[in-house]
């Protein structure tokens, strides 16, 4: 068992490398103004920070208490420093602690999230390096209409195969999030950029639902 000194340790290390990696992605725009002399007016760089601070603070500040409990400390300090976790690093941990049968908020599920998303982030590393030596040969293959569709809908596709393991385990507290997440985005127009916002929305949804069945005695 990982003692409570280990865990303050992971803490500290965790805070350390996520102040570093937001040191380091400033530093891109700051170095390259000094080298060239340009820098973005004040008047001009507000609009567009408070544009994106909006979208992202809210959706980011969502993730941290969705995604935490899956992920562990160690796992959801590495996951958040090499980012795309929605789409790449919460599927990869989770598949892991499940062909391992591991639970989640275990000492065990942290490890197993952290070493799935340490291998997903090499592997998406190596494949940046590789995509960025073959992106002009493979571009006009690449932006085919032929893959047009598998692109548009790769995400939707990894969370589907992702989703259909955990639905079947529980299909009656499933029914409730998944209908009303359906006819959300059937009705409410534009809806498509409210993704992020409503995750967590459909976790509170679940478990407003698996607690009213349990206490029915349903499940």
């Amino acid at each position: 068992m990982r003692t409570r000194t280990e865990t303050d340790q992971l803490h500290v290390e965790g805070r350390i490398w996520m102040i570093g990696a937001l040191l380091l992605f400033i530093s891109v725009p700051f170095v390259i103004s000094t080298v060239t002399g340009v820098w973005p007016s004040f008047r001009n760089f507000l609009p567009g920070f408070i544009a994106t601070a909006v979208i992202f603070w809210p959706v980011t500040t969502i993730e941290v208490f969705t995604f935490t409990p899956m992920l562990g400390v160690g796992g959801s300090y590495l996951g958040f420093v090499t980012g795309n976790l929605t789409s790449l690093k919460v599927p990869a941990a989770l598949n892991a602690q499940d062909a391992l049968g591991v639970d989640k908020a275990t000492e065990e599920g942290d490890v197993i999230a952290t070493i799935a998303i340490a291998a997903s982030s090499i592997t998406t590393t190596l494949i940046i390096v590789i995509g960025a030596i073959l992106i002009i040969p493979l571009t006009p293959f690449l932006e085919s209409e032929v893959l047009k569709p598998a692109f548009d809908n790769i995400i939707p596709a990894l969370f589907g195969a992702l989703g259909i393991v955990y639905v079947a385990k529980r299909v009656s507290i499933a029914v409730v999030p998944i209908a009303f997440m359906i006819l959300f985005f059937l009705i409410v127009p534009g809806s498509r950029d409210l993704v992020g916002i409503m995750v967590p929305v459909g976790v509170v949804i679940a478990l407003v639902t698996a607690r009213t069945l349990y206490r029915k005695g349903k499940i």
